[in-house]
Protein backbone atom coordinates (compact mmCIF):
# COMPACT_ATOMS: atom_id res chain seq x y z
CA UNK A 1 0.00 0.00 0.00
CA UNK A 2 1.84 3.38 -0.94
CA UNK A 3 1.69 6.09 2.13
CA UNK A 4 -0.78 8.59 1.67
CA UNK A 5 -0.13 12.23 1.37
CA UNK A 6 -0.67 14.18 4.55
CA UNK A 7 -1.12 18.07 3.87
CA UNK A 8 -2.14 18.80 7.02
CA UNK A 9 -0.28 19.20 10.37
CA UNK A 10 -0.22 15.41 11.70
CA UNK A 11 -1.80 13.66 15.17
CA UNK A 12 -2.83 15.86 17.91
CA UNK A 13 -3.29 19.19 16.15
CA UNK A 14 -7.01 19.23 17.01
CA UNK A 15 -7.54 19.53 13.41
CA UNK A 16 -10.36 17.52 12.11
CA UNK A 17 -9.26 14.80 9.33
CA UNK A 18 -10.58 14.24 5.81
CA UNK A 19 -9.65 11.72 3.63
CA UNK A 20 -9.54 12.14 -0.35
CA UNK A 21 -10.09 9.65 -2.96
CA UNK A 22 -9.07 10.62 -6.54
CA UNK A 23 -7.64 9.23 -9.17
CA UNK A 24 -5.98 12.18 -11.26
CA UNK A 25 -3.23 13.78 -9.21
CA UNK A 26 -3.66 17.59 -9.81
CA UNK A 27 -7.58 17.65 -8.91
CA UNK A 28 -6.32 15.43 -5.69
CA UNK A 29 -3.82 18.05 -5.15
CA UNK A 30 -6.65 21.20 -5.51
CA UNK A 31 -9.12 19.28 -3.49
CA UNK A 32 -6.30 18.89 -0.86
CA UNK A 33 -4.82 22.37 -1.05
CA UNK A 34 -8.71 23.85 -0.89
CA UNK A 35 -9.44 21.47 2.42
CA UNK A 36 -6.02 21.94 4.40
CA UNK A 37 -7.21 26.09 4.12
CA UNK A 38 -9.84 25.51 5.49
CA UNK A 39 -8.21 24.26 8.37
CA UNK A 40 -8.20 20.26 8.20
CA UNK A 41 -5.95 17.41 8.26
CA UNK A 42 -5.79 16.09 4.50
CA UNK A 43 -5.11 12.46 3.87
CA UNK A 44 -4.86 12.21 0.11
CA UNK A 45 -5.40 8.49 -2.17
CA UNK A 46 -5.23 7.97 -5.49
CA UNK A 47 -6.49 4.49 -5.16
CA UNK A 48 -9.46 3.94 -3.37
CA UNK A 49 -7.78 0.40 -2.07
CA UNK A 50 -5.22 2.04 -0.71
CA UNK A 51 -7.75 4.14 1.61
CA UNK A 52 -9.47 1.52 2.37
CA UNK A 53 -6.56 -0.66 3.66
CA UNK A 54 -5.58 2.08 5.29
CA UNK A 55 -9.39 2.31 7.11
CA UNK A 56 -8.99 -1.38 7.73
CA UNK A 57 -5.84 -1.82 9.51
CA UNK A 58 -6.49 0.53 12.33
CA UNK A 59 -4.88 3.71 10.73
CA UNK A 60 -6.02 7.41 10.96
CA UNK A 61 -10.12 7.69 10.74
CA UNK A 62 -11.57 10.01 9.36
CA UNK A 63 -14.15 12.28 10.12
CA UNK A 64 -15.08 12.94 5.96
CA UNK A 65 -14.29 10.94 3.21
CA UNK A 66 -14.51 12.98 -0.18
CA UNK A 67 -14.63 10.41 -3.34
CA UNK A 68 -14.22 10.65 -7.01
CA UNK A 69 -16.89 7.98 -8.93
CA UNK A 70 -14.70 6.81 -12.06
CA UNK A 71 -11.56 5.16 -10.96
CA UNK A 72 -9.50 2.20 -12.39
CA UNK A 73 -9.52 -0.91 -10.12
CA UNK A 74 -12.00 0.27 -7.20
CA UNK A 75 -14.28 2.43 -8.66
CA UNK A 76 -16.82 4.73 -6.36
CA UNK A 77 -19.57 2.79 -6.19
CA UNK A 78 -17.48 -0.19 -4.91
CA UNK A 79 -15.92 2.22 -2.56
CA UNK A 80 -19.31 3.08 -1.16
CA UNK A 81 -19.87 -0.78 -0.62
CA UNK A 82 -16.48 -1.55 1.34
CA UNK A 83 -17.22 1.76 3.10
CA UNK A 84 -20.58 0.65 4.26
CA UNK A 85 -18.61 -2.94 4.83
CA UNK A 86 -16.05 -1.39 7.02
CA UNK A 87 -19.14 0.19 9.37
CA UNK A 88 -17.46 4.15 8.37
CA UNK A 89 -19.11 5.88 10.85
CA UNK A 90 -18.25 9.32 9.40
CA UNK A 91 -19.91 11.70 6.59
CA UNK A 92 -19.20 11.11 2.59
CA UNK A 93 -19.03 13.62 -0.15
CA UNK A 94 -19.16 12.31 -4.07
CA UNK A 95 -17.24 14.84 -5.97
CA UNK A 96 -17.41 13.25 -9.41
CA UNK A 97 -17.57 15.17 -13.20
CA UNK A 98 -20.06 12.78 -14.57
CA UNK A 99 -24.14 13.35 -15.22
CA UNK A 100 -26.03 14.93 -12.56
CA UNK A 101 -28.47 12.19 -12.82
CA UNK A 102 -25.33 9.47 -11.93
CA UNK A 103 -24.39 11.40 -8.88
CA UNK A 104 -27.47 11.67 -7.42
CA UNK A 105 -28.02 7.99 -8.21
CA UNK A 106 -24.76 7.38 -6.43
CA UNK A 107 -25.80 9.65 -3.31
CA UNK A 108 -28.84 7.34 -2.75
CA UNK A 109 -27.01 4.34 -3.23
CA UNK A 110 -24.87 5.67 -0.67
CA UNK A 111 -27.74 6.49 1.96
CA UNK A 112 -29.38 3.24 1.47
CA UNK A 113 -26.38 1.52 2.55
CA UNK A 114 -26.81 3.38 5.90
CA UNK A 115 -23.82 5.62 5.33
CA UNK A 116 -23.84 9.85 6.77
CA UNK A 117 -24.20 10.81 2.99
CA UNK A 118 -23.40 15.01 3.28
CA UNK A 119 -24.50 15.50 -0.43
CA UNK A 120 -22.76 15.12 -3.85
CA UNK A 121 -20.60 18.22 -6.02
CA UNK A 122 -19.69 18.57 -9.61
CA UNK A 123 -16.11 18.69 -10.39
CA UNK A 124 -14.61 21.10 -9.86
CA UNK A 125 -15.82 21.68 -6.68
CA UNK A 126 -15.07 25.36 -5.39
CA UNK A 127 -13.97 26.71 -1.84
CA UNK A 128 -18.00 27.92 -0.75
CA UNK A 129 -19.35 24.21 -1.91
CA UNK A 130 -16.64 22.55 0.11
CA UNK A 131 -17.37 25.06 3.01
CA UNK A 132 -20.86 24.52 2.92
CA UNK A 133 -20.63 20.31 3.02
CA UNK A 134 -18.26 20.54 6.07
CA UNK A 135 -20.17 22.79 7.88
CA UNK A 136 -23.70 20.60 8.14
CA UNK A 137 -20.69 17.63 8.98
CA UNK A 138 -20.10 19.80 11.74
CA UNK A 139 -23.40 20.65 12.63
CA UNK A 140 -24.29 17.39 12.46
CA UNK A 141 -21.60 16.47 14.80
CA UNK A 142 -22.77 19.05 17.38
CA UNK A 143 -26.32 17.98 17.33
CA UNK A 144 -25.42 14.30 17.92
CA UNK A 145 -23.51 15.45 20.76
CA UNK A 146 -25.90 17.59 22.64
CA UNK A 147 -29.00 15.33 21.81
CA UNK A 148 -26.59 12.04 22.15
CA UNK A 149 -29.90 10.10 20.11
CA UNK A 150 -32.57 9.88 22.90
CA UNK A 151 -34.59 6.97 23.46
CA UNK A 152 -38.05 6.91 25.35
CA UNK A 153 -39.49 4.38 27.25
CA UNK A 154 -42.97 3.37 25.63
CA UNK A 155 -44.58 4.52 28.35
CA UNK A 156 -42.91 8.06 28.86
CA UNK A 157 -44.78 8.08 25.07
CA UNK A 158 -48.27 7.10 26.22
CA UNK A 159 -48.31 9.43 29.29
CA UNK A 160 -46.99 12.20 27.12
CA UNK A 161 -50.29 11.41 24.58
CA UNK A 162 -53.07 11.11 27.70
CA UNK A 163 -51.66 13.75 29.40
CA UNK A 164 -51.25 16.88 27.41
CA UNK A 165 -47.63 16.77 26.68
CA UNK A 166 -48.02 17.02 22.72
CA UNK A 167 -47.62 19.85 21.06
CA UNK A 168 -48.78 21.85 18.14
CA UNK A 169 -46.49 23.93 16.29
CA UNK A 170 -47.16 25.00 12.58
CA UNK A 171 -45.30 25.66 9.07
CA UNK A 172 -46.95 28.54 7.33
CA UNK A 173 -47.92 28.03 3.75
CA UNK A 174 -48.26 31.37 1.45
CA UNK A 175 -48.88 32.33 -2.25
CA UNK A 176 -46.69 31.96 -4.61
CA UNK A 177 -48.67 34.86 -6.61
CA UNK A 178 -49.85 37.45 -3.97
CA UNK A 179 -47.72 36.39 -1.20
CA UNK A 180 -50.92 36.24 1.11
CA UNK A 181 -50.87 34.05 4.32
CA UNK A 182 -52.65 30.33 2.67
CA UNK A 183 -52.73 28.17 5.81
CA UNK A 184 -50.52 26.70 8.14
CA UNK A 185 -49.65 22.61 8.54
CA UNK A 186 -50.04 21.57 11.54
CA UNK A 187 -46.55 19.50 12.89
CA UNK A 188 -46.57 17.55 16.55
CA UNK A 189 -43.79 18.09 19.31
CA UNK A 190 -43.54 16.64 22.53
CA UNK A 191 -42.87 19.27 25.42
CA UNK A 192 -40.73 16.84 27.15
CA UNK A 193 -40.52 17.77 31.23
CA UNK A 194 -36.63 17.06 30.71
CA UNK A 195 -35.70 17.68 27.00
CA UNK A 196 -38.01 20.15 26.66
CA UNK A 197 -39.62 20.37 22.78
CA UNK A 198 -38.70 16.88 21.05
CA UNK A 199 -39.42 16.90 17.52
CA UNK A 200 -41.37 14.33 16.01
CA UNK A 201 -38.67 12.31 14.34
CA UNK A 202 -37.52 11.71 17.90
CA UNK A 203 -40.51 9.14 18.42
CA UNK A 204 -42.99 9.05 15.37
CA UNK A 205 -41.68 5.47 14.50
CA UNK A 206 -42.37 4.72 18.66
CA UNK A 207 -46.36 6.09 17.50
CA UNK A 208 -46.47 3.77 14.47
CA UNK A 209 -44.82 0.90 15.66
CA UNK A 210 -46.54 0.25 18.91
CA UNK A 211 -50.06 1.44 17.09
CA UNK A 212 -50.82 4.53 18.85
CA UNK A 213 -51.37 7.17 15.59
CA UNK A 214 -55.08 6.69 15.66
CA UNK A 215 -55.02 8.22 19.46
CA UNK A 216 -51.87 10.38 18.71
CA UNK A 217 -53.98 12.27 15.95
CA UNK A 218 -57.58 12.40 17.83
CA UNK A 219 -55.29 13.97 20.75
CA UNK A 220 -53.44 16.80 18.93
CA UNK A 221 -56.37 17.50 16.20
CA UNK A 222 -58.87 19.11 18.52
CA UNK A 223 -56.01 21.17 19.71
CA UNK A 224 -55.07 22.53 16.92
CA UNK A 225 -58.44 23.39 15.71
CA UNK A 226 -58.95 24.97 18.75
CA UNK A 227 -56.01 27.05 18.00
CA UNK A 228 -56.09 28.37 14.51
CA UNK A 229 -59.60 28.92 15.05
CA UNK A 230 -58.58 31.42 17.64
CA UNK A 231 -55.91 32.57 15.54
CA UNK A 232 -58.71 33.71 12.87
CA UNK A 233 -59.32 37.43 12.14
CA UNK A 234 -62.55 38.96 10.80
CA UNK A 235 -62.78 37.77 6.68
CA UNK A 236 -59.68 35.30 7.20
CA UNK A 237 -59.29 32.13 5.45
CA UNK A 238 -56.54 30.77 6.94
CA UNK A 239 -56.31 27.32 6.32
CA UNK A 240 -55.78 24.11 8.62
CA UNK A 241 -53.20 20.98 7.05
CA UNK A 242 -53.36 18.07 8.96
CA UNK A 243 -50.99 14.52 8.84
CA UNK A 244 -53.32 11.37 8.67
CA UNK A 245 -51.86 7.91 8.80
CA UNK A 246 -53.61 4.93 7.61
CA UNK A 247 -54.48 3.95 11.29
CA UNK A 248 -56.35 6.93 11.09
CA UNK A 249 -57.67 5.76 7.69
CA UNK A 250 -58.94 2.18 9.11
CA UNK A 251 -60.86 3.84 11.95
CA UNK A 252 -64.51 4.16 10.25
CA UNK A 253 -65.67 6.87 12.61
CA UNK A 254 -62.58 9.10 11.94
CA UNK A 255 -64.49 11.28 9.78
CA UNK A 256 -67.36 11.88 12.50
CA UNK A 257 -65.11 12.62 14.95
CA UNK A 258 -63.21 15.21 12.90
CA UNK A 259 -66.41 17.01 11.85
CA UNK A 260 -67.58 16.80 15.70
CA UNK A 261 -64.10 18.64 17.03
CA UNK A 262 -64.04 21.13 14.19
CA UNK A 263 -68.07 21.82 15.56
CA UNK A 264 -66.45 22.02 19.39
CA UNK A 265 -63.59 24.46 17.73
CA UNK A 266 -66.06 26.83 15.74
CA UNK A 267 -63.20 25.72 12.43
CA UNK A 268 -65.25 25.54 8.99
CA UNK A 269 -64.41 22.21 7.60
CA UNK A 270 -64.11 24.10 4.39
CA UNK A 271 -60.70 25.05 5.35
CA UNK A 272 -59.79 21.89 7.28
CA UNK A 273 -56.86 19.74 4.90
CA UNK A 274 -56.04 15.87 5.19
CA UNK A 275 -52.97 15.43 4.20
CA UNK A 276 -52.27 11.35 3.00
CA UNK A 277 -48.81 10.55 2.37
CA UNK A 278 -48.99 8.41 -0.76
CA UNK A 279 -46.27 5.63 0.42
CA UNK A 280 -48.90 5.06 3.44
CA UNK A 281 -51.82 4.44 1.50
CA UNK A 282 -51.53 0.71 1.53
CA UNK A 283 -53.65 -1.92 3.21
CA UNK A 284 -57.43 -1.98 4.03
CA UNK A 285 -58.06 -0.03 0.56
CA UNK A 286 -61.58 -0.29 0.85
CA UNK A 287 -61.71 1.11 4.53
CA UNK A 288 -59.39 3.71 3.18
CA UNK A 289 -62.28 4.30 0.01
CA UNK A 290 -64.82 4.64 2.44
CA UNK A 291 -63.29 6.69 5.06
CA UNK A 292 -62.27 9.47 2.37
CA UNK A 293 -64.87 9.83 0.20
CA UNK A 294 -66.66 10.66 3.51
CA UNK A 295 -64.19 13.31 4.30
CA UNK A 296 -65.38 14.65 0.68
CA UNK A 297 -68.97 14.54 1.26
CA UNK A 298 -67.93 16.72 4.52
CA UNK A 299 -66.40 19.13 2.51
CA UNK A 300 -62.87 18.36 4.05
CA UNK A 301 -60.06 19.15 1.39
CA UNK A 302 -57.80 16.00 0.81
CA UNK A 303 -53.96 16.45 -0.06
CA UNK A 304 -51.89 13.81 -1.31
CA UNK A 305 -48.15 14.68 0.79
CA UNK A 306 -44.55 14.60 -0.74
CA UNK A 307 -46.00 14.01 -4.47
CA UNK A 308 -43.30 11.75 -6.67
CA UNK A 309 -41.91 9.73 -3.63
CA UNK A 310 -44.21 6.82 -3.22
CA UNK A 311 -45.09 4.16 -5.58
CA UNK A 312 -48.76 4.73 -6.25
CA UNK A 313 -48.97 8.56 -7.35
CA UNK A 314 -50.77 8.07 -10.37
CA UNK A 315 -52.30 5.25 -9.36
CA UNK A 316 -54.59 7.53 -6.22
CA UNK A 317 -54.60 10.36 -8.75
CA UNK A 318 -56.93 7.64 -10.98
CA UNK A 319 -58.52 6.18 -8.34
CA UNK A 320 -59.53 9.53 -6.12
CA UNK A 321 -60.76 13.28 -6.45
CA UNK A 322 -57.59 14.82 -4.33
CA UNK A 323 -57.65 18.45 -4.06
CA UNK A 324 -54.08 19.32 -3.95
CA UNK A 325 -50.65 17.70 -4.52
CA UNK A 326 -48.07 18.61 -2.24
CA UNK A 327 -44.71 18.40 -4.55
CA UNK A 328 -41.83 17.09 -2.84
CA UNK A 329 -39.03 19.02 -1.47
CA UNK A 330 -36.44 16.38 -2.85
CA UNK A 331 -37.42 17.62 -6.26
CA UNK A 332 -38.40 21.01 -5.31
CA UNK A 333 -35.34 22.14 -3.65
CA UNK A 334 -32.15 23.34 -6.29
CA UNK A 335 -34.62 22.43 -9.32
CA UNK A 336 -33.68 25.93 -10.50
CA UNK A 337 -30.72 24.76 -11.21
CA UNK A 338 -30.72 20.94 -11.93
CA UNK A 339 -32.68 20.28 -15.31
CA UNK A 340 -34.10 16.90 -14.48
CA UNK A 341 -35.53 17.85 -11.24
CA UNK A 342 -37.07 20.89 -13.17
CA UNK A 343 -38.53 18.53 -15.82
CA UNK A 344 -39.71 16.72 -12.93
CA UNK A 345 -41.78 19.76 -11.19
CA UNK A 346 -42.53 21.11 -14.47
CA UNK A 347 -44.86 17.79 -15.43
CA UNK A 348 -46.11 17.27 -11.80
CA UNK A 349 -47.45 21.13 -12.36
CA UNK A 350 -49.12 20.64 -15.69
CA UNK A 351 -50.68 16.97 -14.73
CA UNK A 352 -52.13 18.85 -11.17
CA UNK A 353 -53.36 21.92 -13.50
CA UNK A 354 -55.16 19.24 -16.35
CA UNK A 355 -56.90 17.61 -13.05
CA UNK A 356 -57.55 21.35 -11.17
CA UNK A 357 -55.82 20.60 -8.16
CA UNK A 358 -54.16 23.57 -6.36
CA UNK A 359 -50.09 22.79 -5.84
CA UNK A 360 -47.92 23.20 -3.03
CA UNK A 361 -44.16 23.63 -3.55
CA UNK A 362 -42.51 21.98 -0.49
CA UNK A 363 -38.92 22.49 1.00
CA UNK A 364 -38.45 26.07 -0.62
CA UNK A 365 -35.47 26.90 0.87
CA UNK A 366 -33.55 29.90 0.03
CA UNK A 367 -34.43 33.00 -2.50
CA UNK A 368 -33.70 30.82 -5.85
CA UNK A 369 -36.65 28.32 -4.87
CA UNK A 370 -38.29 30.90 -4.22
CA UNK A 371 -38.37 32.57 -7.57
CA UNK A 372 -38.68 29.53 -9.36
CA UNK A 373 -41.54 28.37 -8.35
CA UNK A 374 -43.16 31.55 -9.23
CA UNK A 375 -41.82 31.48 -12.42
CA UNK A 376 -43.13 27.84 -12.78
CA UNK A 377 -46.80 29.22 -11.35
CA UNK A 378 -47.23 27.11 -8.48
CA UNK A 379 -49.83 28.00 -6.49
CA UNK A 380 -48.33 28.26 -3.24
CA UNK A 381 -45.25 27.50 -1.03
CA UNK A 382 -44.17 25.89 2.00
CA UNK A 383 -40.47 25.78 3.49
CA UNK A 384 -37.69 27.20 5.77
CA UNK A 385 -37.43 30.19 3.01
CA UNK A 386 -40.82 31.46 4.13
CA UNK A 387 -40.86 30.29 7.66
CA UNK A 388 -40.35 27.75 9.92
CA UNK A 389 -42.43 25.37 12.34
CA UNK A 390 -43.73 27.86 15.01
CA UNK A 391 -45.48 28.20 17.95
CA UNK A 392 -49.20 29.62 17.56
CA UNK A 393 -48.10 32.60 19.56
CA UNK A 394 -45.38 33.23 17.24
CA UNK A 395 -47.76 33.27 13.99
CA UNK A 396 -48.63 36.64 14.39
CA UNK A 397 -45.23 38.19 14.51
CA UNK A 398 -43.89 36.12 11.84
CA UNK A 399 -47.35 37.19 9.76
CA UNK A 400 -45.86 40.87 9.80
CA UNK A 401 -42.62 40.34 9.19
CA UNK A 402 -43.32 38.10 6.32
CA UNK A 403 -45.73 40.58 4.89
CA UNK A 404 -42.56 43.19 4.95
CA UNK A 405 -39.95 40.66 3.75
CA UNK A 406 -42.56 39.82 0.38
CA UNK A 407 -43.08 43.49 -0.39
CA UNK A 408 -38.88 42.92 -0.91
CA UNK A 409 -39.15 40.30 -2.60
Amino acid sequence: MSEPENTGSGEGTGKRRIIVVDDEPFVLKVLARQLSLLGYEVHTFERAQDAISMLDTGGPGAHVVFTDLQMPEMDGVEFVRRLAGARYEGHLVLVSGEDPRILRSAERLARAHGLNVLGALPKPATREQLKDHLSRAEGAREARGSEAGPKYPLDDLVSAIRTGQLVNYYQPQVSLATGAVAGVEALVRWRHPRDGIVSAGEFIGLVEQHGLVDEFVREVLPSALSEIAGLQLPGDELRLSVNLSMDNLNALDFPDFVAASAANAGFPLSRLSMEITERRLVGDQLSSLDILTRLKLKRIGLAIDDFGTGHASLAQLRDFQYDEIKIDCSFIHGSYADESLDAIVRASLSLAKQLKMTTVAEGVENANDWHHMRELACDRAQGYFIGRPMAVEELPRWRNEWASRFRQL
